[in-house]
């Protein structure tokens, strides 16, 4: 595998060698973009005059005898984190000329431990997408099929580290974000527990970036193989320096185990409220046959797991209940009327958003104490569980959909459509309560795309997912470029 396709281990063992530089590196990155982003357009703000300099003050680092952990490694960022100097526009027109002034704390700690940024990954428009693509950056193409998105709203990033133009980046999950453009892509992700990793910074744009705790959203790493999502995650870990940071600093819990056959897992392969795309089971199917090859206990079912029926539901409504926040007030009266039609007994993932989109601080609270309900029973389930291997999304990456209404966007799920968001729910079984979820490649389906699952593992254990992603990796491989 050529150079460009090296992890960030393999490429630092390299410099710490002296086989190679840092300014080779990352000259070596950028010609690749060149030659091949046109095709992808993952790069979206190309910063090569500043990471070249970066490249050449990494090399002289070294010469010093310093060594830092990501030191001289090329590495792109999500477009929606502030990078003093470059426009952060979350893919909407309006902000197209924004320019923060400083880096956004993720940023900041990429550089603290000696990394190359190369520049910006595309986005969707504000983020709120399964796919990438917006009227300032244009779109972006999955590696493997350029008719078929890369995912969203990482798909940038996703895209990137497929296409080989860079060792490692950093993303944002609320709602897959990280992990479906991982599965789509054929790389690794992690979104990390609740509240891990700090984000400031990362914040619609004109800002300001102050040091707020989001509900259900974080910033993760994404990678090429497993050991390198560890790596990049010791280095975003931590809290905002500004406020939590000032008392306190993460010591993570090592992995529950070491070896494969000493892991206890529940396989999942079937949601109550959508179906699994036979492409997606397989892939469910492969991690589990290796599970049961490499001794661990493998479960199909378990009264412990919390109702993903009602996970579903209480993810939807929180997470469409921020995204009205900024709506006219014409608007969002008649979603409130629409809301009041709704018959009581609807339990729809339809019904559950359009009350998301309108709910109330009092039924928000009710809500909230669903979910610490649904906190407590996966506490009780990781008692006798150490992780639940499940699918990203029911199916591999799809064509192209443009549709501005979203809500007219169908998925089509071996052959029969079911509603754009409803694909969502896989992802809420991690996100709803706040758990570490790892991705990794499980093969292609028969058309040759990509196929992930996630790993979900106990809250603030994220060395257990990310340790099981290492030894599935040894068992069934991982990363292969794009043919």
């Amino acid at each position: 595998m050529e150079r460009n396709f090296s992890t960030a281990e393999q490429l630092t063992a390299a410099l710490r060698a002296g086989e190679v530089t840092s300014a080779e590196l990352t000259d070596e990155t950028i010609a690749r973009i060149e030659r091949d982003d046109d095709a992808i357009n993952a790069i979206c703000v190309p910063d090569f005059d500043r990471a070249r300099a970066a490249a050449r003050d990494a090399d002289r680092a070294r010469a010093r005898g310093e060594d830092r952990p990501l030191l001289g490694i090329p590495v792109t960022v999500k477009e929606s984190y502030d990078i003093a100097g470059l426009p952060t526009t979350w893919g909407m027109p309006p902000h197209r000329n924004f320019v923060p002034a400083e880096d956004a704390v993720q940023v900041s700690r990429l550089k603290a431990a000696g990394a190359v940024v190369l520049g910006k990954t595309n986005v969707p428009v504000g983020l709120q997408d399964v796919q990438t693509f917006n009227e300032i950056y244009g779109t972006t193409n999955n590696p493997w099929d350029h008719r078929r998105t890369s995912g969203g709203s990482s798909g940038g990033s996703a895209a990137a580290l497929a296409s080989g133009f860079g060792a490692l980046s950093i993303g944002s999950d609320l709602a897959g974000s990280l992990r479906t453009p991982a599965h789509f892509c054929g790389i690794y992700a992690h979104k990390p527990t609740l509240g891990l990793a700090a984000s400031r910074g990362m914040v619609p744009p004109p800002g300001p970036a102050l040091p707020v705790e989001h509900d259900l959203a974080v910033v993760g790493p994404m990678a090429r193989t497993a050991r390198d999502l560890t790596l990049l995650l010791d280095v975003m870990a931590g809290p905002d320096p500004l406020t939590l940071g000032m008392a306190y600093h993460p010591t993570l819990p090592p992995a529950r185990h070491e070896r494969l056959r000493d892991f206890r897992v529940l396989v999942l392969d079937e949601h109550p409220l959508i179906p699994t795309g036979s492409a997606v089971r397989a892939g469910v199917g492969r991690v589990a046959d290796a599970l049961a090859d490499g001794g661990a206990r493998v479960e199909r079912d378990s009264p412990l797991l919390p109702g993903p029926a009602e996970a579903a539901v209480l993810y939807t409504k929180f997470l469409f209940s921020g995204s009205v926040a900024r709506f006219p007030v014409e608007a969002y009266e008649q979603l409130q009327a629409r809301a009041a039609g709704l018959s009581a007994d609807d339990e729809s993932l339809d019904a559950a958003r359009l009350r998301g989109m309108v709910i109330s601080h009092r039924d928000w609270i009710e809500v909230n104490s669903l979910r610490e309900l649904h906190r407590r029973g996966w506490r009780q389930f990781f008692a006798e569980f150490d992780a639940v291997v499940c699918p990203i999304t029911p199916t591999p990456a799809f064509p192209h959909d443009h549709d501005p209404d979203l809500m007219n966007r169908r998925i089509d799920i071996d052959g029969v459509e079911y509603p754009y968001f409803d694909q969502l729910v896989w992802a809420g079984l991690a996100t709803m309560p706040g758990l570490p979820a790892t991705v990794i490649p499980a093969g292609r389906s028969p058309e040759g795309l990509p196929v992930g699952v996630q790993l979900i593992g106990p809250m603030f254990e994220d060395r257990t997912p990310l340790r099981l992603a290492e030894l599935l990796e040894q068992k069934i491989g991982g990363f292969q470029p794009p043919n």
